[in-house]
């Protein structure tokens, strides 16, 4: 067996971004038992080696090896230097570290992440550059974040409205990509059909890796308050394999206690 596991929402709070129950000793039993496991993390808001230190001082025993984010994707992803990009004043920061520019005027790209204060103002820019032959890409497809206990569209939900409004095919950075599986995996070595894959986002993260022969196991300690509020609606052929409350319930069911 092979793990991947997901973060906001399944390692950590996305209210207040502390361990959750049982997450650090989750951890620590895969360290102790050899069980080959990456995080994968739709991580945008700082660089991928604060994220990574982040997790660790809060208690994580995750190896650097063991980590990627859809930052450390970016540039095989977009190799155009010219991006309109929109998230929080950190993510702009972190892309213009990486060479990026940030063009609003003429952009070749226009490169989408979280933030709760988009305005539609931002909309009709954004909906001028993909008329105009910018390419649309996603940093993930995540479908909700939770903010003060509220639920807001994520960044998914973002493309599927500028696809419907510009007839464009927007392109993903991160979860859940083909890509960024892909490079998670080869962190383990293997096949996709040896992993499976723990996340809160059913949708966002769960159905693009069953599609590619992983087992899903969603976890409800981060966006939906039950099973029933999402997996109904779900095809029958991409619901979850495992449901567990927590990962504590999830190491019962994978046997790693």
């Amino acid at each position: 067996m092979k793990l991947f596991i997901d973060v906001q929402g399944t390692l950590i709070s996305d209210e207040d971004r502390s361990p959750l129950p049982g997450a650090i000793d989750f951890i620590d039993r895969l360290n102790q038992k050899g069980i080959p496991y990456v995080v994968i993390t739709n991580n945008t808001k700082s660089s991928s080696e604060e994220f990574w230190r982040f997790l660790r001082e809060l208690g994580f025993a995750i190896p650097k090896e063991r980590y990627i984010d859809p930052l450390m994707v970016l540039q095989e992803v977009v190799q155009a230097r010219r991006i309109a990009a929109y998230g929080v004043e950190s993510f702009l920061e972190v892309v213009q570290g990486l060479g990026y520019e940030l063009d609003y005027d003429q952009p070749e790209a226009v490169v989408l992440s979280v933030k709760s204060d988009y305005t539609f103002d931002e909309f009709a820019q954004i909906d001028e550059f993909l008329l105009g032959g910018a390419r649309l890409v996603g940093m993930h497809k995540t479908t909700l974040y939770v903010k003060d206990g509220k639920r807001y569209p994520s960044v998914g939900a973002l493309l599927a409205m500028f696809e419907y409004a510009c007839s464009v095919k927007g392109e993903v950075v991160g979860k859940p990509s083909e890509l960024f599986y892909q490079k998670a995996l080869q962190k383990i070595g293997g096949r996709f059909d040896e992993v499976v894959i723990i996340s809160d986002d059913v949708v966002g993260d769960l159905v693009g890796a069953k599609r590619l022969g992983m087992r899903t196991l969603f976890v409800l300690t981060g966006k939906f308050k039950s099973a029933e509020e999402i997996v109904p609606k779900l095809d029958p052929t991409l619901r979850p394999d495992m449901i567990a409350y927590d990962l504590n319930e999830a190491a019962q069911l994978l046997g790693v206690v």
